[in-house]
């Protein structure tokens, strides 16, 4: 009887004391409970918060306000979408108008595609110059790396001087003589380049003058790349006001005089 009682109270004493951890999470203040993965879920406390919790499957998004204000970001939004408007070539920094095909006035003239542009990267042309895209393109890498760096120290370069852009003709209006790049789009050529101070330096003058040698000469090489064809004022007698720039690629590489 006595071996029974103690049986008894030994296996009333084991329910009792139960496991020594229980499989239920513990109560964490504010109501919050462990999710599975162990983070911390904190109940919403509105319609609002629930909503948006449920939106993001089930996770909290920060109430911490962007760093931006909503006001500068919907001034940026206008600015690139009035860009946008005048937005040529695929490219938001070269301004312009699509005119498509040119027709030829002459055999071998003649642009596809064509656009007339107004400005690149903020740097206005003083007439709007037809060219392809190409050309376009060409242009705004030699703006961007050769010709803002060439003048930062004059005030920045605000625009270009434009002495020809497309023209069926042939080249250096000589008679007989092949239909040159302009007549194909493929072409511009600048004479002169405007500070934001109001001064302009011309290729005609500024080409020796000790205030821009170094700018004009630093113009002329980093055009040779970007475009296949240039030549300035050592080139012939030609080119003694203006720079030749053009697209035309040969087996040989860049021509540049």
């Amino acid at each position: 009887m006595i071996r029974a009682a103690l049986i008894y109270a030994l296996l009333s004493g084991a329910a009792l004391a139960g496991p020594d951890t229980s499989l239920r999470p513990p109560a964490l203040a504010g109501g919050a409970a462990l999710t599975p993965q162990g983070s911390i879920a904190t109940p919403p406390r509105n319609a609002g918060a629930k909503r948006a919790i449920a939106a993001t499957g089930g996770i909290a998004s920060s109430l911490r306000p962007s760093l931006r204000s909503r006001k500068a970001e919907q001034a940026a939004k206008a600015k690139r979408r009035l860009l946008a408007k005048g937005a040529v070539c695929g490219d938001i920094s070269i301004q312009g108008k699509a005119i498509g095909r040119v027709q030829p006035k002459l055999k071998g003239c003649g642009v596809s595609g064509a656009v007339q542009i107004q400005s690149v990267s903020g740097v206005r042309l003083s007439q709007a110059a037809v060219m392809d895209c190409k050309t376009a393109k060409a242009l705004k890498t030699w703006i961007d790396q050769s010709a803002k760096p060439a003048f930062a120290g004059q005030g920045g370069l605000r625009g270009l001087r434009v002495a020809a852009h497309y023209a069926c003709r042939t080249r250096n209006n000589q008679p007989g003589g092949k239909i040159s790049e302009h007549g194909r789009g493929r072409a511009i050529d600048i004479s002169g380049f405007q500070m934001h101070s109001g001064a302009e330096v011309s290729v005609l003058k500024g080409w020796n003058a000790p205030a821009s040698r170094k700018a004009m000469r630093r113009v002329h090489k980093g055009a040779c790349g970007p475009f296949g064809t240039v030549l300035g004022p050592k080139a012939n007698r030609f080119h003694l006001d203006h720079f030749h720039f053009d697209t035309a690629r040969y087996r040989k590489g860049t021509y540049c005089r």
